[in-house]
């Protein structure tokens, strides 16, 4: 984990000349442990909600406020609601799903990141997107790790959470690829506008798969003393990973272009897996600890590379790296 720490350090440090200040490094780091405890967050709260029922609610508690506060962004309808549905109706699903039916924690936020190479590669097949020689060979990096895993997992545990949580990672390359096509002139916007897409059908979701029984009792139960737990995770959710985590994360894509920002996710799942094995005594086997730094390396190596740094006098350049992440991711 050292090691994957500081060679992403170094690269963003040679991608913007050395200049990202220690303040915004330091925030860099908060977004990654925050979203790196995304995911046991997600462990605890699965343990009080059943899997559809809590994707169906982290959405609507960020949907509300946004119908109510945040006006529309001007986007095609058919972006934003194919953004929502792959994003979040789609997405969270499967990885809640996957990690219900035994995907290990720490797994799953490296599993997750097998969105980076999907989007590369449907973006060559539907967008006709050329790949640089670099890309391809992150790609490749990215799916031998991945295939690894797969092996690995398959001789001592079921696959079917492992295939879960890849349809996860798919489903939000598709909504990468919606939200390209959208191209946002105000990505923060459009990101809190497509959690209004995944509520009712998620919850219809719930409701049919799960049952109104189970639904009701985990309701019910999230507000008595056993269920605060769940609660809180649920608010961490919300709360820490995407308003928090997002928002400070925009606010950094203002001041640096979206390559040298980007190579900070990588960290995500070293410090997903670090708290798995902390807090709920993960141990990963060396297979899947030499194949996650071949992902995060291929996913590093298939990062786009940042355009030269624009004059900060240039009108609407933070807007356009915004955009360009958007893209990106």
């Amino acid at each position: 984990m050292p090691a994957n720490f500081l060679l992403i350090v170094f690269s963003v440090e040679l991608t913007n000349g050395g200049k990202v200040t220690v303040r915004d490094r330091l925030a860099a780091l908060l977004v990654v442990v925050l979203w790196g405890g995304n995911f046991l967050a997600m462990h605890i709260a699965l343990e009080h909600f059943p899997p559809l029922l809590l994707a169906a609610v982290r959405f609507l508690v960020i949907a509300v406020p946004t119908v109510l506060l945040v006006p529309r962004p001007n986007v095609r309808w058919r972006w934003l609601v194919g953004y929502g549905f792959f994003f979040g109706t789609a997405q969270f699903p499967f990885l809640f799903m996957g990690m219900k039916l035994g995907l290990p924690t720490g797994l799953a936020s490296l599993v997750l990141q097998a969105a980076a190479p999907f989007t590369v590669l449907l973006g060559a097949v539907l967008l006709r997107e050329r790949l640089a020689r670099r890309q391809v060979t992150g790609v490749l990096l990215a799916v031998g790790g991945l295939a690894a895993i797969a092996v690995a997992r398959s001789a001592v545990a079921p696959a079917l959470p492992l295939v879960l949580g890849l349809l996860a990672a798919l489903s939000w390359a598709f909504g990468n690829l919606c939200s390209r096509r959208a191209d946002p002139a105000e990505p923060m916007r459009f990101m809190l506008w497509m959690s209004v897409v995944p509520p009712v059908p998620l919850f219809a979701l719930s409701l049919a798969v799960e049952g109104p029984g189970a639904m009701g009792e985990a309701l019910a139960s999230a507000v008595t003393p056993g269920g605060w737990a769940g609660l809180a995770a649920l608010g961490y959710l919300v709360l820490c990973a995407t308003v928090l985590g997002l928002g400070v994360w925009t606010a950094l894509l203002t001041r640096y272009p979206a390559g040298t920002v980007a190579p900070y996710c990588m960290l995500v799942p070293v410090v997903g897996m670090g708290l798995a094995a902390l807090v709920l005594g993960e141990r990963p086997s060396w297979v899947e600890l030499v194949a996650g730094a071949v992902i995060v390396g291929g996913v590093l190596l298939g990062t786009p590379r940042p355009p030269r740094p624009r004059a900060r006098t240039e009108e609407g350049a933070a807007e356009r790296a915004i955009a360009e992440v958007t893209r990106a991711t």
